[in-house]
């Protein structure tokens, strides 16, 4: 991999919402999010263009997943579970890292349009282990990416993604495993995100719509309940910058 250019080709990251019907469009998430070596990227981004409205977006992403738990019991015989649902105005740029969760999960976050603008980067951490010979565990242990010296390791193996846009409704697919590689044991292998903020306003909102998805045994009790599922989709509610109070977003 090079620092300065794409790690992948645009048309294996960016997406559109062409494709005949939600199962077409997840067979391709999923072989490029929920990989377990590292011919995919693991993460990718489908763009839905302005002209639908933010709770078609959430309708957009609870189908998508369904897709998706019925993909991955065909092909692993598990399935797929929230494990947290929500919506929240982010302004802070962060470093390289990984949300915490179980070994085997990903994100799927919904990008409303703002006039709040930002980056996002991935960095293929897991491959990153892989080439030092250690697991993604250990690597986060010994290279930091929260300090300089870690985040100069991640460089090569950073992307920055160039269709993210904050003029479109955009679904972000994200593995936030952090499995080991092993060929006899098959496991998602993760990536870690990076968002950075580049005028932010307080006068502004940047929602996301985020959403964590792990894989489990079938018959394992839910998490999320259908009633806070159907609360996600239809809210108005964000969540602010100080995580407590809250404000109509409606009214940004």
């Amino acid at each position: 991999m090079q620092s300065e250019s794409l790690a992948w080709p645009i048309d294996s990251i960016c997406l559109n919402r062409d494709v005949n019907t939600y199962s077409d469009l997840a067979r391709i998430v999923y072989r490029r999010t929920c990989r377990t070596d590292f011919s995919e990227p693991g993460f990718c981004l489908i763009t839905l263009g302005s002209k639908i409205d933010s709770n078609e977006l959430r309708k957009t992403m609870v189908s998508l997943k369904q897709e998706l738990a019925a993909i991955h019991e065909r092909t692993r015989g598990m399935t797929l579970q929230y494990l947290s649902l929500g919506r929240f105005d982010q302004q802070n740029s962060t470093k390289p890292h990984r949300d915490n969760g179980p070994v085997e999960c990903f994100l799927m976050l919904g990008y409303e349009p703002t006039e709040v603008q930002s980056a996002l980067a991935i960095s293929d951490y897991s491959r990153c282990a892989s080439d030092r010979g250690l697991t993604p565990t250990e690597f986060l242990a010994e290279y930091n990416p929260m300090f300089q010296s870690g985040s100069e390791i991640l460089r090569p193996y950073t992307t920055q993604v160039p269709c993210f846009s904050n003029f479109d409704y955009q679904i972000v697919c994200i593995n936030n495993s952090c499995a080991p590689c092993s060929e006899a044991q098959p496991a998602w292998q993760g990536v870690l995100h990076t968002a950075t903020i580049l005028t932010p306003n307080a006068r502004q909102c940047r929602v996301i719509n985020s959403t964590l998805i792990t894989s489990v045994a079938p018959g394992t009790p839910n998490v999320i309940s259908e009633e806070q599922e159907n609360q996600f989709v239809e809210t108005t509610l964000v969540r602010r910058r100080d995580y407590e109070s809250r404000q109509q977003a409606d009214d940004f």
